[in-house]
């Protein structure tokens, strides 16, 4: 496992410095797009159990634990790499409910690879960047996506870390409750590159 404290990362948006000025969603109780929008910069959990939430075939109503954090924003944010790394996978995950455009980065340390996914990005995204692209921490590589292309969603930025190779460019954002021990192994809390959000 990456020693995380050894590294200085990029913030990887434009979010305020004061984690008082992000709003702290619990979308233990729900999901509304409309709320969400009228708040501004916002955080959603990791290792939260949401409800009323992942209601697509593509959840089969059995995954509603969320093992990344959200950044919610305005579409057009940008967003930067966290550091030094790879462009490993870059795909248009478009089913209803799922990422839309979606880029993976793979960051190598002295421990070991760790990859991390960027979701729910604007289409012009996957043309600012290229499988293989070797990219400094700190450089813009995406934007956010409007809903049409997001998978439906309220703007927000999926960020999740892997310490295995997802092998191709998607991992599964939320799992159901049984598969949490495992979940949380696989997928370290992101909060370990971004700072305290909350």
């Amino acid at each position: 496992m990456v020693n995380f404290s050894d590294y200085q990362f990029a913030k990887v948006m434009d979010y305020p410095e004061d984690s008082d000025e992000l709003y702290l969603f619990d979308f233990s109780k729900g999901y509304d797009a409309d709320f969400i929008r009228k708040k501004g910069w916002g955080i959603g959990r990791y290792d939260e159990y949401r409800t009323n939430m992942y209601e697509t075939s593509l959840f089969k109503n059995e995954r509603n634990l969320h093992i990344g954090i959200d950044i919610w924003a305005e579409a057009g944010e940008p967003i930067y790499n966290v550091y030094d790394g790879t462009v490993e996978y870059i795909r248009d995950n478009d089913n209803p409910g799922d990422y839309g455009p979606t880029i993976v980065m793979k960051h190598k340390f002295a421990e070991g690879m760790l990859y991390v996914l960027y979701g729910h990005l604007s289409e012009a995204s996957l043309q600012m960047v290229s499988k293989g692209d070797q990219i400094p921490k700190g450089r813009k590589i995406a934007t956010l996506g409007t809903p049409d292309v997001n998978g439906g969603w309220a703007p927000h930025l999926h960020f999740q870390l892997s310490v295995i190779d997802p092998g191709k460019a998607d991992m599964p954002g939320v799992v159901a409750p049984e598969d949490r021990d495992q979940a949380l192994e696989q997928y370290p809390d992101p909060r370990l590159v971004l700072g305290k959000l909350y």
